[in-house]
């Protein structure tokens, strides 16, 4: 089983080249939106249930797109009110902005689940142009830090099987696929756009 790799050593709060990673001030709030969260990708997650009943059992292959897909993928209203949750001290968790040369590059948010000793991944968002230069492991590796000073066993993400760049981000991270939800968006049969992955990454 991969375990998640150990944090950069970069120091806290700072990414090289002049990348700063820091909490979220209660001041960047009305700013946070201008972060392009644009999906692109070529290859999505395809899932087949095969038996029925207590013998059920699926099967998950990532297959090529027709065409390439480009999602704006807009910031949702829960991902926002949690965020200010978070930030204003109501909600227990963690929220990381990156910024480069006073723009904002990247945002994540996660909140503590004390019932199940996880800190469960929201929203993490890195800016289309700002990509594929490792900010976004440096946020994910914080916040393993941080779980772990905690004493928390896991980290716990969800995708859906049409983003495929998050998943793939997250298997690189040292997350393990361990389940998924086929009904969370749709009362039908499975439809590829619509399957819930579960992930975790454990810290014991």
């Amino acid at each position: 089983m991969p375990q998640p790799k150990p944090a950069p050593q970069t120091g806290w709060g700072w990414y090289p080249d002049a990348m700063e990673i820091r909490t979220v001030r209660p001041g960047d709030l009305d700013r946070l939106i201008d972060i392009d969260g644009t999906i692109e990708s070529t290859h999505y997650l395809h899932v087949d249930q095969l038996g029925q009943g207590t013998a059920a059992a699926w099967r998950i292959e990532e297959r090529p797109l027709r065409e390439r897909k480009m999602d704006r993928n807009p910031t949702a209203d829960e991902s926002l009110f949690l965020l200010k949750q978070i930030v204003t001290g109501v909600e227990e968790g963690m929220a990381l902005l990156a910024e480069h040369d006073q723009l904002n590059v990247a945002i994540l948010v996660a909140r503590q689940e004390p019932e199940f000793g996880t800190m469960r991944l929201i929203d993490l968002r890195v800016d289309f142009e700002h990509r594929r230069q490792g900010v976004g492991s440096a946020m994910v590796y914080q916040v393993i830090s941080e779980a772990r000073s905690r004493e928390l066993r896991a980290i716990a993400a969800e995708t859906r099987t049409d983003n495929f760049p998050a998943a793939r981000f997250l298997l690189k991270c040292g997350f393990d696929l361990t389940g998924l939800d086929s009904r969370r968006h749709t009362n039908h049969d499975l439809v590829k756009e619509a399957v819930t992955l579960f992930w975790y990454a454990s810290l014991d």
